[in-house]
Parts: structure tokens; sequence; C-alpha cells
């Protein structure tokens, strides 16, 4: 009987190259797992993790299992990531973000620098850019949120938080945005708090600043900054149900094409001004390639729901013809980047490959100036708009917009 564990040789060779492994009879490693990929530099993997695919990295000061055994499968890690027990599978996670023990990380998350959760949280399709703090007992889908400036001041969600993204109709074009990504990256924008024991029906836009209640379930758009936020439960009723019949059709198609353009802004932004960052760190460049798949898998999501819906509505909903017709060109928008703005004008003031040389990422958006910092925002939100535009001109025949 072979007791050795699988993986055995790629196991001695990890330890070989300083990697820390205090129980290596209780590792599992997977064949296709390369551990060049892998960093010597102070990474400890603890009893009973388990390793899958062929592009997991595992960057420098990483810590695996501290709480419990991870399952890591196919995900990328920057410097210092910490997943203390769960399981993680085709995600993203940058310089010291971390999950707590009975985590469920599924495919295309995006957890930037310091972004956190404590204990069972599930994400899947989610995106969260530096220090968004998230509590315990949460569980987020199809959204991207930002704001704060620091491990100090922060967004965060309280203790069991949901966010609603399948309807009874059976639909996930249900993307929410808590916050946005051209003034998100810049770190200077007032946090936002969503309170515990409380949730979200998506898709909804909150803007900076904005307070939601415990015990709230928002349904609505909070398109003002620094809003307080109760929403109290709807009265009792019962009333017959008509499947597929999309009252708000127009405020569903449009947060979707607003997220999509959301999406588009954050990779301009990883190609044009976080590359030289990732390059400056051990396995970095693979890193930042797995970013780029994730945030290309994001949108992948998001228009094939689209596609779905547009497929349901033709028949129960007066527009919906006209969307059906048109989704494949809606669609087809978020993969041109030809006529975006380029951000010259910023890049020409920030010069990323100099400030790259000079500290690290975070350091260097905070130190930004404020002309600087205006001159990125008015960039990706040009970015925005610009899609937004085109998206209104190939909907402009389906009474949408009106």
């Amino acid at each position: 009987m072979d007791l050795q564990p699988r993986g055995h040789e790629k196991i001695v060779r990890l330890m070989a190259k300083g990697v820390d492994i205090p129980n290596p009879l209780s590792l599992d490693i997977g064949d296709e797992v390369d551990i060049d990929r892998i960093s010597g530099d102070g990474v400890v993997i603890h009893a009973g993790c388990r390793i899958r695919g062929a592009k997991t990295v595992i960057s420098a000061g990483c810590a695996l299992g501290a709480e419990g055994p991870v399952a890591l499968d196919d995900c990328w890690l920057g410097p210092r990531v910490e997943l203390k027990g769960g399981y993680f599978k085709r995600s993203v996670f940058l310089e010291k973000a971390n999950m707590g023990l009975g985590a469920q990380v599924r495919e295309a998350c995006l957890l930037e620098e310091e972004a956190n959760g404590a204990h069972c949280v599930g994400l899947k399709q989610t995106i969260l850019l530096p220090f968004v703090t998230l509590g315990s007992l949460i569980n987020l889908c199809d959204c991207l949120m930002s704001g704060g400036t620091s491990r100090k001041d922060h967004s965060e969600v309280g203790s069991s938080y949901i966010h609603f993204n399948y309807t009874p109709d059976g639909d996930k074009t249900t993307p929410s945005l808590f916050g946005d990504v051209p003034r998100g990256v810049m770190l200077d924008r007032p946090p936002i708090f969503l309170g515990g024991q409380g949730g979200a029906v998506g898709p909804v836009r909150v803007e900076y600043g904005t307070v939601v209640a415990a015990g709230s379930v928002l349904r609505h758009d909070v398109t003002e900054e620094n809003q307080l936020v109760f929403a109290s439960p709807p009265q009792s009723f019962t009333h017959e149900r008509k499947p597929h019949t999309y009252r708000n059709l127009a405020r569903m198609v449009r947060n979707n094409v607003v997220y999509l353009a959301n999406l588009v802004a954050l990779e301009q932004w990883y190609r044009a001004v976080r590359r030289p960052f990732f390059a400056r760190q051990e396995l970095g460049d693979l890193v930042y390639q797995g970013a780029l798949e994730t945030l290309a898998a994001a949108r992948e999501e998001r228009t094939k729901r689209l596609i779905a819906l547009a497929s349901k509505v033709p028949h129960t909903h007066e527009t919906g013809a006209g969307l059906s017709a048109c989704v494949d060109d809606l669609c087809a928008l978020y993969e041109i980047t030809e006529g975006l703005p380029d951000g010259h004008g910023f890049l020409e003031m920030m010069r990323p490959e100099e400030a790259a040389a000079r500290g690290n990422y975070l350091e260097t958006v905070q130190g930004l100036a404020p002309a600087t910092r205006d001159a990125g925002v008015e960039w990706l939100a040009q970015v925005v708009e610009t899609l937004c535009a085109r998206a209104d001109d190939v909907l402009a025949s389906t009474n949408l917009l009106d």
C-alpha cells in the first residue's frame, strides 16, 4: 500500500524551495499543478489542504489553511494572501486579501488589495475593490463594491447579508453596483455600509456614503451620495402572480448596461495603470493575466444573462421583441475597445511605469495629486459614458429608453 500523498514529489520539491508545510502527509497536490507558479518565499500550507489547477499561482507570503483545510482550484494569489479555510475556485486575490474559515469563493471573483471576509462567506462573480470588508454569514453574487480610503475607513457589509441575484422567473440579469469603478479606483470616496441581517434585490446601484440600516432589504437605486436608508418590509398581501411580466425591464437593462461599462473601465485601468505594479512582484505577471481572465469571465457572464433574458421577453413584454432583436449587437459593444477614451492626459500625469518603480500600488494611488486623480476619474467616467451612449443607440428602437 502506497501511503504517500498525491503529489508527493511536488511536495518534496516545494519544501526544498522553502515552502513551510507542517504536515506534508496531509497535503494533496494535483498532477496538473505547476510548482514553478508557487513561490518558496514565506509561503505556508497547513494540514489538509488540496491544491488543483494548472493556472494556480501562490505568491510570496501566502498562507493557506490556518483555521481549517483549504481547497484551491485554479486561483491566482498575490503576495501575502491569507485563505484561512474553505473552497476557492477560478478567482483572484491581490496583496493581503484574506478570507476566514468556511468561505466558498466560486468563479470570477476578484478581491483587490486588503479586501477581506470573516467566516462563512459565499462569493461568486463578485469584485471587491481595496479594503472592502465583509462580515460573517454573507452571500454575495453578481456585484461590485468599492468605497473607502484605507483599512480604517472602508466599505463594509454586515453579517448575515444577502445579495438576491436570482428572480422568481429564473433570471440572473441582476448585477449590482455598490459604488463604481471610475471613482472607486482612486481610493478617496466615502465608504458604503450595508447593515447586517439585510439584503439587496439586484440589480441596484448605490452611491458612495450610503448607509443602509440593519435589517433592510434594498429594492431600489440610491442615486445620491451620503444617504441613510431604512427600508421597511412591504405590507402583507396575496395577489395573482403573472410570470415574466418584467415591469421594471427598462431599469433592469439599464443597470446591466452600466455594470458592463464599469467592467470595461476596470479592465482599461488594469491594462494602462496596474500592469507595471504587477510586473515588479514575483509571479506578478501571472496574477495580472489571471485578473484579465477574471474580468473577461465577468463580462461573458453578464452578456450571457442578458441574452437569456432577451429570449424570454418577446411574448410577455411590449418592448421585448425589440430587445430580443438587438441584444446581440448590445452585448458585442463590450468586446470593442476601439474609439474608447485612452486616458492619455491622465497617464502623462501619473506615469505608471515610473510610479511603479517608486512604490507599491496602494501608496501610489493614495498619493496622487488631486488634479491627477480628477483626470483619472474623468477618463474612466468617459469610458463608461461612451459605452452607455453606444448602448442607447442600439436600444433606441426598443422603447426601453422612453
